[in-house]
């Protein structure tokens, strides 16, 4: 049996029952406030109020508001400000981003991948909340990266492995690394990949694909995707360009975590 110190700390006050607030300390939507709830009500709080995640929060009002023992607030204390804090963070730097980007291209974020696998999902739903995306389609895709193209030796035999899958949107990165730019975007035309995901963040490598993708005569058909460290500040005068997608890795996933405040307010016994 594990010892617990906080048993014999409040052994005094065991048996009564207090309320805690939690709030944040700026205003902004928020993310991660129904998986607060499930861990508080782990530890045998009850939920007296709780936020719906994707809702707009100010310091004024909290965002969750539990009663428990002293032992079952102090366990949480240590777990409900980081259910809330990074993903609020995330979303609302999606959210930002997408007002910036103003309706004219369509914001992901395929930087989830990189992060723990425990929380990955939780990342996705940060940003998918925040009105952005964790994927660069919706339906069934294959992404094609700089390591299958280095590995098939060029983006065309990298496209034609997948020419017989049927149904999956083809998407295929740019980054000239094994050919030049051009011609990594003149073949990916000619196969007719359907996204074409220009990774090297320089809007000049943008200009060109969007150039040579107009004169084929498949602007309509072909999807241009622009990514490579592209800040939050960025995105308005990127989204002037010929772009349908903007990919925003690190603005967006490491993002400051939003401030969190945990605070017994009553004894409600």
């Amino acid at each position: 049996m594990t010892f617990d110190l906080r048993d014999t700390i409040f052994a005094a006050i065991a048996e009564r029952l207090f309320t805690a607030e939690v709030r944040v300390t700026t205003p902004g939507v928020v993310c991660g406030v129904e998986m607060a709830r499930r861990k508080a009500e782990a530890l045998g709080c009850t939920a007296l109020f709780a936020l719906e995640d994707a809702q707009e929060a100010t310091p004024d009002a909290p965002v969750l508001v539990l009663r428990g023992t002293a032992k079952a607030l102090a366990i949480a204390e240590d777990c409900v400000p980081g259910a809330i804090g990074k993903f609020s963070a995330i979303a609302r730097a999606t959210r930002l981003a997408r007002d910036l980007a103003a309706g004219r291209v369509r914001v992901v974020s395929g930087a989830a991948k990189k992060m723990p696998i425990e929380i990955k999902e939780q990342v996705r739903r940060a940003i998918h909340l925040g009105g952005g995306s964790g994927r660069i389609a919706d339906g069934p895709f294959v992404y094609l990266d700089k390591n299958y193209v280095r590995m098939f030796g060029g983006v065309g035999p990298t496209l034609e492995a997948v020419a017989p899958m049927e149904g999956y949107i083809k998407t295929i990165q740019l980054r000239g690394l094994v050919e030049d730019i051009a011609t990594e975007a003149r073949t990916a035309v000619a196969l007719k990949a359907d996204i074409l995901m220009v990774d090297t963040g320089r809007l000049s490598d943008l200009d060109l694909v969007a150039e040579i993708v107009r004169a084929a005569g498949r602007r309509d058909s072909t999807t241009i995707a622009f990514s490579g460290d592209i800040e939050l500040a960025d995105i308005p005068r990127i989204a002037t360009h010929d772009v349908d997608i903007l990919d925003v890795g690190r603005a967006v996933i490491d993002a400051p975590m939003v401030d969190i405040k945990f605070d017994v307010v009553s004894d409600t016994t």
